[in-house]
């Protein structure tokens, strides 16, 4: 069937041969926090909170690092290509309790390693949710100085933690910052708290530090946050073009329901070194579904080939998930970015860009859905021929059998 695929492929011009290679190199980040509902390893019992919310009651999820690490495994087993994994702050791993603003690079030591067994890099995440010094949903934009400067405090040091994963690993590490802050109803005020915001992001970002690559993360609006959000799209666009290293990222779930985030990628690759992006699948609201093979994920995956982007665009995966099993989540959604992908290393790119450009707009369209046709699962089964992964659906019987003698036991 592979055979047969690539005959098919190279009558358009396209080398099936090159596109699994290629795809082979394409670094996917992992979230950990899709293995145990966001709840991180913090020993103070906090339940999640900042507008977000996880949603199902599925048996087995991991409860400790040991297990999220054991349930990582099984799904990485199941994932070809290139992979990376991103680390919030709350998944320390301690003996003892730790405040977020004295968390240090030996708190991530067995990550570290984990890492290392695994050839994984490592990225990072602040966590600004779910703790006490979260005060009337608000962070580094708080009024109260204490508040203010203990987060401001957490960031800095998530730099450095950050900081030493690219040391230790070598590459890069991008850290995150994601805040909640906002408020229920309609506020009085809307440039205090981003003037706030725009200080304690300038005393966060002020240390230089190699192999960090820093981000922001903007969103409409959260659960109790629905009026107002001080890190909206339009200032941290602002802010990351006004501070150099300083990166915005796209979560293509943290927009209007009418906004798509494959349009706004070519715009940030006009200006900006890296567009980190948090793939994700909205359900009316930022819901973080399970990504499927939807036609915006191949639209994001398009723009990221066909602008010679792949070195630039810094994929990561976002999304939690309780209502099913949690490890055939990371395997369905990471394989389905890769599927996206492929799709777009399968693409005539050159030829669909002369045609745009010499405005055959009919034959354009007559190529776009004949290439829709072509066999790209077969394609796809062969790369996972080739990275000594179950092919189709065989992995989920493999699934089952852990959820048998492991997921359900717990």
């Amino acid at each position: 069937m592979y055979e047969d695929a690539r005959k098919a492929y190279a009558e358009y011009g396209i080398d099936t041969e090159q596109a699994i290679e290629r795809l082979k190199t394409i670094p996917i980040s992992l979230h950990c926090w899709q293995g145990d509902d966001v709840l991180g390893f913090e020993k103070k019992s906090q339940a999640l909170s900042g507008g977000i919310q996880t949603t199902g009651n599925y048996p087995g999820r991991a409860r400790n690092s040991k297990e999220l690490m054991q349930d990582l495994d099984v799904a990485i087993s199941e994932i070809g290509g290139t992979k990376r994994l991103n680390l919030h702050a709350s998944y320390a791993i301690t003996k003892e309790e730790v405040e977020r603003d004295e968390l240090e690079p030996r708190h991530f030591a067995a990550w570290v390693e984990y890492a290392r067994q695994q050839h994984l890099g490592l990225d990072f995440n602040p966590t600004f949710f779910s703790h006490p010094m979260v005060k009337d949903n608000l962070t580094l934009s708080s009024p109260n100085e204490e508040v203010r400067s203990y987060w401001i405090r957490h960031g800095q040091c998530c730099r450095r933690i950050a900081s030493s994963f690219a040391k230790e690993l070598g590459g890069h590490s991008l850290c995150n910052v994601w805040i909640p802050d906002g408020y229920k109803d309609v506020p009085s005020d809307r440039l205090g708290p981003r003037m706030r915001l725009k200080e304690s992001l300038d005393a966060i970002f002020f240390e230089r530090l190699e192999g960090v690559i820093d981000s922001v993360e903007s969103k409409v609006f959260g659960i109790g946050l629905e009026s107002f959000t001080v890190g909206s799209n339009e200032f941290y666009n602002a802010y990351a073009s006004h501070h150099p290293g300083v990166f915005q990222l796209l979560d293509n779930g943290h927009f209007h329901p009418t906004e798509m985030v494959s349009e706004k990628l070519s715009a940030l690759l006009c200006f900006a070194k890296y567009v980190p992006l948090h793939v994700t699948r909205p359900v009316r609201w930022d819901s973080d579904h399970v990504v499927l093979l939807d036609d915006e994920l191949k639209e994001i995956a398009k723009e990221i080939v066909r602008n010679d982007a792949i070195e630039r665009v810094l994929i990561g995966l976002d999304f939690f998930d309780a209502s099913i099993n949690r490890i055939a989540a990371w395997i369905i959604g990471t394989r389905n970015m890769q599927k996206a992908l492929l799709f777009a290393l399968l693409q005539p790119s050159l030829e669909m860009r002369k045609l745009q450009d010499t405005a055959q707009f009919t034959k354009l369209m007559a190529l776009n859905e004949e290439i829709k046709m072509l066999d790209l699962g077969s394609v796809y089964d062969e790369f996972c021929r080739r990275e000594h992964v179950d092919v189709g659906m065989k992995w989920f019987d493999r699934i089952q059998d852990y959820e048998r003698t492991t997921l359900f036991k717990r």
